[in-house]
């Protein structure tokens, strides 16, 4: 049975024999690609084709493209996209184009899902890691909008993988470097946090925060049965729910103890991005596969892929330059 993984340990823009003969053993359930895995649209089409065709099926292939800081694929071949805050602060038809057209991008390489959108609510005191990669400073700004931007990414033929669940947004550390911790009560959280997540629980995939909430655990959300509880019973989400990059120093311990703590806590699947192949192997043992409800769920999310909708990209582009929302 697959490996509940999603693996990104892929060294450049095209698959080695041993990165081949690696994922083919460890079968995991999907990829992840970044920056160091982007050359031209043909090298990165034929590397997502080659990911497919070493494990046999079609298996999705994922990637971070969110705009601003947060895209892998840039110009020349592809568009420079705006943070989203910025985005939105033009209106929910620009977020609909933005994420529309860059999801169009993504589909015509072969990357089927896009850990987007945000759906962290932006703060004063919200560490700039995360600030401007949001969709607005309350929590019904981030609903509509986020609600557009995965509609629009449906429709082009990409699955959105909304994040960070149950709530990023008042971290004021980088968790990538440390680990945040939350301290307002939980009512606050339910009534401002944790509300977007509720809203677009419907959606297919979700992302996990490394956040420690007080109010609920000592644990990180990622590694905690009690939020990871609270996100699938309270916040009602029974989508796929997969780690953030389990590599971010907000967690603890080896990778493969990051992993099957994950695992444990009620995570369908680890994203494990920049481990060497030795380290991956650990994380796949223990990892272990996907337990029978996570495969439902992920068949139900693939499920939703389908071929995008016929249209006049070239008009939509025109439509979000006339909002101002294409880069320069």
């Amino acid at each position: 049975m697959t490996s509940a993984t999603i693996l990104g340990g892929i060294a450049g823009p095209e698959l080695s024999r041993a990165e081949r003969d690696f994922f083919r053993a460890a079968d995991p359930w999907g990829f992840i690609l970044f920056a160091r895995n982007v050359d031209t649209p043909d090298r990165l089409r034929r590397l997502t084709a080659e990911l497919r065709e070493t494990l046999g099926r079609n298996a999705p292939v994922l990637i971070d493209q969110e705009g601003g800081r947060v895209q892998r694929m840039r110009a020349p071949h592809w568009t420079d996209w705006p943070a989203p805050l910025d985005q939105a602060g033009r209106g929910e038809r620009a977020i609909w184009l933005h994420h529309h057209l860059l999801a169009q991008e993504l589909r015509a390489v072969g990357i089927d899902a896009d850990c987007a959108p945000v759906l962290d609510i932006a703060r004063d005191d919200t560490h700039p890691f995360l600030k401007n990669r949001c969709l607005g400073s309350d929590a019904d700004t981030v609903i509509r909008l986020g609600r557009a931007a995965a509609q629009a990414m449906l429709a082009a033929g990409v699955l959105p993988v909304i994040k960070h669940m149950p709530g990023h947004g008042r971290a004021r550390v980088d968790s990538h470097k440390d680990l945040p911790v939350v301290e307002a009560a939980l009512d606050e959280l339910r009534a401002t946090d944790f509300a977007p997540f509720r809203a677009l629980a419907d959606l297919p995939m979700a992302m996990t925060a490394h956040i420690r909430f007080t109010a609920i655990d000592d644990a990180p959300a990622t590694a905690s049965s009690a939020v990871i509880d609270l996100i699938r019973r309270e916040i009602g989400f029974d989508g796929l729910l997969m780690s953030d990059d389990i590599g971010m120093q907000a967690l603890s311990g080896s990778p493969a103890e990051r992993a099957a703590a994950t695992i444990a806590a009620g995570c369908d699947l680890v994203l494990s991005c920049n481990e060497t192949p030795a380290q991956m192997e650990e994380i796949v043992a223990a990892a272990g596969t996907m337990a029978p409800r996570a495969v439902a769920r992920a068949e139900a999310a693939l499920a939703l892929r389908r071929a995008p909708l016929a249209e006049d990209t070239a008009v939509l582009r025109a439509e979000l330059a006339a909002l101002g929302g294409l880069a320069a």
